[in-house]
């Protein structure tokens, strides 16, 4: 999804097959174009001496709104269009297109259009610019580079001509996207609607996984996505481990590379004998900060850095190439130092042996340590501490002293 689902003037091509090289230095060996479930199978792969399987196979498949004429010639899902769009720039696509969608996504499809060649590209979506799923900054480039935004309209009907090919569609008015607790349930005022004349229509209202015969005979539980424990990522099939966007629904790119490293933390502990895969664990515990109730002072109130843009080419020109640069030195500075208000991650008391002395270094003095449990345990003042270790190491030396020469 690195390299076909972002466009390449978001993410540059040889900086994913720079990755790739330092993946296969490692020692990993990459097969390609090999389907399992088809080409080979997991019970095939056991033969073969393997313990462990880790499966993140993304949300490669679109969704269609279900309207009339969505399937029509011309019509297509983001997907489908970014990654054929990603292997050929010239892609020849003419005529004025429309976008249904308003999350990144959609703002991707949008500006690839605009560089492969349509004048005219419109982005219609169900909620307010103020609600919708895309970046502040994403919604500014896009508009930035000549596409018309449309707000608060969702897909009624696909017009098709007389070959079967798109000539519009019609959009009716939203008038809720949400429910009263927040779950998506968009209403429509189905006698307030607008045709737009157009030749092609790209879906960006959703992604699936495509499983094909990958689980056939196996214990994984499928319900929307594959059902594995949140903590180790592992299936009701002991060896077979999930994680990414097929398990989490489409995510960032960032999330799926984070579940990777605890899936390889959980396989790595799954094939070594008497080990857990639970005990001592990162939590990802977090509490959130209630951002309308806290007060930081004066310590940092810096702003996100922005890359600036080459000016390499002509101002106003569209290209597939990468046009942001470094941050300036500067500009690290000032980023890295920047309070995000994260929250705090919740003590792992497998980890922690209450010694203090995190205490002592938080330069904020933000760290307190207090005994839940006083009567589970007996403390030592640090004052008293030497009347017990000295007799004691003394024993120790002694012992040593005349065992040690023994044979």
């Amino acid at each position: 999804m690195l390299r076909y689902g972002i466009p390449s003037f978001v993410l540059e091509n040889n900086v994913i097959d720079a990755e790739i090289e330092i993946i296969k230095e490692l020692g990993v060996e990459i097969k390609c174009g090999v389907e399992v479930g088809k080409d080979i199978t997991l019970d095939e792969l056991r033969v073969q001496g393997y313990k462990a399987f880790y499966v993140a196979i993304g949300c490669q498949g679109g969704n269609k709104p279900g309207v009339p004429g969505d399937d029509a010639i011309g019509t297509a899902t983001a997907v489908d269009f970014l990654h054929e769009v990603s292997e050929n720039e010239k892609y020849d696509i003419k005529g004025d297109l429309v976008v249904i969608g308003g999350g990144n996504v959609a703002i991707d499809v949008a500006r690839s259009a605009r560089r492969v060649g349509n004048e005219k590209v419109s982005m219609f979506c169900l909620e307010t610019r103020d609600i919708m799923p895309a970046s502040p900054e994403e919604i500014e480039i896009v508009e930035a580079e000549g596409v018309e935004l449309n707000c608060g309209w969702g897909p009624k009907e696909v017009l098709i001509d007389e070959a079967g090919a798109v000539r519009g569609i019609v959009l009716k008015k939203c008038t809720r996207v949400k429910d009263e607790t927040g779950r998506f349930s968009p209403q429509y005022d189905e006698n307030d609607t607008i045709t737009v004349e157009c030749k092609h229509v790209i879906f960006s209202v959703g992604q699936r996984s495509v499983y094909g015969d990958l689980f056939k005979e196996s214990k994984v539980v499928i319900d929307r996505g594959p059902k594995a424990d949140a903590l180790t990522y592992q299936t009701d099939e002991p060896d077979i481990f999930v994680g990414g966007d097929m398990y989490t629904g489409p995510k960032f790119a960032i999330d799926a590379i984070a579940a990777g490293r605890e899936g390889a933390i959980s396989i790595h502990r799954f094939v070594q004998p008497h080990s857990s895969i639970t005990i001592g664990r990162n939590r990802r515990d977090f509490i959130e900060l209630d951002k309308e109730n806290l007060s930081v002072g004066d310590y940092d109130h810096s702003p996100r850095q922005i890359p600036g843009v080459s000016k390499t080419t002509a101002d106003g020109e569209l290209t597939f190439r990468d046009k942001t640069i470094e941050l300036t030195e500067e500009q690290i500075k000032v980023e890295t130092a920047r309070c995000l208000k994260c929250g705090a991650s919740v003590v792992d008391e497998n980890k922690c042996i209450g010694c203090g002395v995190c205490t002592t270094k938080c330069e904020f003095d933000a760290i307190k340590l207090y005994r839940e449990h006083p009567e589970c345990s007996k403390m030592t003042p640090s004052e008293d501490k030497l009347k017990y270790v000295l007799p004691n190491g003394l024993k120790q030396r002694i012992k040593v002293t005349f065992m040690g020469g023994r044979k």
